[in-house]
C-alpha cells in the first residue's frame, strides 16, 4: 500500500484555508481565477526549470511520485528480511540465496544478493552498492532542490501577478465601481504564490529529503547485513549488526516485542 500521507496533509492544509475563508464570511471559489493561477503555477515551474538541464526534467515526474505516493519505508522490515536471508544462508549455504534473489522485490537488495552469490569480494560489493546509494541521493537531492526552488519563486511570481493586476486597476480609475473586485482579483495572485510555496512545493521538497534519509539508512543497513552474511555470520549476529542503525525507540520496541513473545 502506497504512503499518501503527504497528499493527505496537503489536502488537510487546503481544507483549513477554505474553512477559514468560510468562517470569515468569504467564498473559496473566488480564488480559482485562471489568470493568476496560470501566472503563478506556470511561471513558477518555468522559472525553476530554467536553472536545470532539459534532461533533468525527465526525472521530475517520477521524483514527484516518489514524494507523494512512495512505498512505505520500514527499517524493521529491512532488518527482518536480512535476518531471514542470514538464517537461510547459514543453514543451506550462500548459494541457497540464488533461488531467493528472484523473489526479492527491492532491486537494490536483489542486486546485492546476486553479487554475494556470484562470489564478489566484500570490497567490490560495498563499492558497487555504495555507488548505487550515492546515485539515489543525487537524484533525490536534485528533485528536492527543484521543488525548493519552486517554493522560492512562487511568492515572487505572486507579487508580480499582483503588480500586473494593480497596473490594470490604475488604468481604469474612471470606473470606481469596478475597482474593488479588480483589486481583490489582483491580490489573488499573491495569495496563490504564498499558498503554493508553503502548502505544495516546500512540503514536497522536505518529503523528498526525508525519503532520501530513510532510503539511505535502509540501504546502508542492507549493505552491512549482506557483508555479514557473506562472512558467514549467524542470523543473531546479523540482527545485532543491523540494529545499530535503528533509532533507540524502535530498537527498544523490538526488544519489548521479542520479550513478550
Amino acid at each position: 500500500m502506497k504512503d499518501r500521507w503527504t497528499i493527505i496533509c496537503i489536502g488537510g492544509a487546503l481544507a483549513m484555508v477554505g474553512l477559514s475563508m468560510v468562517l470569515d464570511g468569504g467564498n473559496p471559489v473566488i480564488l480559482f481565477k485562471p489568470a493568476p493561477m496560470i501566472l503563478v503555477f506556470g511561471g513558477t515551474f518555468f522559472a525553476a526549470a530554467a536553472g536545470y538541464m532539459r534532461t533533468d526534467m525527465k526525472s521530475i515526474r517520477p521524483i514527484l511520485k516518489k514524494a507523494t505516493q512512495t512505498d512505505p519505508i520500514s527499517l524493521e522490515g529491512a532488518l527482518g528480511e536480512m535476518v531471514r536471508l542470514a538464517s537461510l544462508a547459514k543453514g543451506s549455504g550462500i548459494l541457497a540465496l540464488d533461488r531467493e534473489a528472484d523473489t526479492i522485490e527491492d532491486p537494490f537488495l536483489r542486486r546485492g544478493v546476486q553479487l554475494a552469490v556470484d562470489g564478489a569480494n566484500s570490497e567490490d560489493i560495498r563499492e558497487i552498492l555504495e555507488s548505487d546509494v550515492m546515485s539515489m541521493q543525487e537524484r533525490h537531492r536534485m528533485g528536492a532542490k527543484f521543488f525548493g526552488d519552486m517554493g522560492g519563486f512562487a511568492p515572487t511570481l505572486g507579487i508580480l501577478g499582483t503588480v500586473i493586476g494593480l497596473v490594470h486597476v490604475l488604468g481604469h480609475l474612471n470606473a470606481p465601481g469596478s475597482l474593488g473586485p479588480a483589486i481583490g482579483s489582483a491580490f489573488t495572485a499573491t495569495l496563490w504564490g504564498v499558498l503554493s510555496a508553503n502548502l505544495f512545493w516546500l512540503p514536497i521538497s522536505n518529503k523528498l529529503k526525508r525519503v532520501t534519509e530513510l532510503e539511505t539508512q535502509v540501504k546502508l543497513m542492507e549493505i552491512e547485513g549482506l557483508l555479514a552474511i557473506q562472512g558467514g555470520a549467524t542470523s543473531r549476529a546479523v540482527r545485532m549488526r543491523m540494529e545499530s542503525f535503528l533509532p533507540v525507540a524502535i530498537r527498544d520496541g523490538m526488544t519489548e516485542q521479542e520479550a513478550a513473545a
